[in-house]
């Protein structure tokens, strides 16, 4: 919890007991349904909170700016995302329905009102939102020609609509189709500990 502190000193007493409170949440889970390695639940915060919020680094949404978490996994980044951004609404899907069921049983524990998580394919989502967001889920030409018809022509941000993916390692392959258009950030700039090397914000406007 000391990492969000640090980076986002901040945060109102609200938001900082809804994150004060996912570290038993999501052990509690993970003992149930492993959404989470067990050998790195101790690194919930650095690996999967603030890594996430790497994207609140990146943009300030506008309040009613639509996201939509894309294999969101056991909630990351749009749980985290959602307390930092409670103005905004997110939509969380993931094919995994023991996997919605976390992120469900998480934001109610702790009263997040502005999250929606359903079992769907990304295929399936038909509903269009600013941004799409996504953590290590797939190969950027894969993913963008899946959620490229869930792009709202509606612009609501001083950033254009687009998606926002979290990636590691060597990302020039899979980013070189849309080099003349596509931003990549070093995580590393924002945030100093070591884990953040190699770790990359790619947002594709479109």
């Amino acid at each position: 919890m000391k990492e969000i502190i640090k980076y986002f000193p901040n945060i109102t007493a609200d938001q900082t007991a809804r994150f004060e409170a996912l570290m038993e949440l999501y052990r509690d889970w993970n003992e149930k349904i492993n959404v989470i390695s067990r050998k790195d639940i101790d690194n919930l915060y650095l690996h999967h909170v603030l890594h996430s919020l790497s994207i609140a680094r990146y943009i300030n949404w506008e309040p009613g700016t639509k996201i939509l978490d894309f294999g969101t996994g056991g909630g990351f980044p749009g749980i985290p995302l959602a307390i930092m951004f409670p103005q905004c609404s997110f939509k969380m899907i993931d094919g995994t329905g023991k996997k919605i069921k976390v992120v469900n049983g998480v934001a109610e524990a702790i009263g997040l009102k502005n999250v929606e998580a359903v079992q769907l394919r990304g295929e399936e989502e038909k509903g269009k939102f600013d941004f799409v967001v996504s953590r290590a889920v797939m190969q950027m030409p894969d993913l963008v020609k899946i959620i490229r018809k869930n792009i709202s022509k509606e612009q609501n941000n001083a950033l254009p609509n687009g998606l926002i993916c979290l990636k590691g390692g060597n990302i020039a392959e899979e980013t070189k189709a849309y080099k003349d258009i596509v931003q990549t950030t070093e995580i590393c700039q924002w945030f100093d500990e070591e884990w953040f090397k190699e770790k990359y914000l790619v947002y594709l406007p479109l």
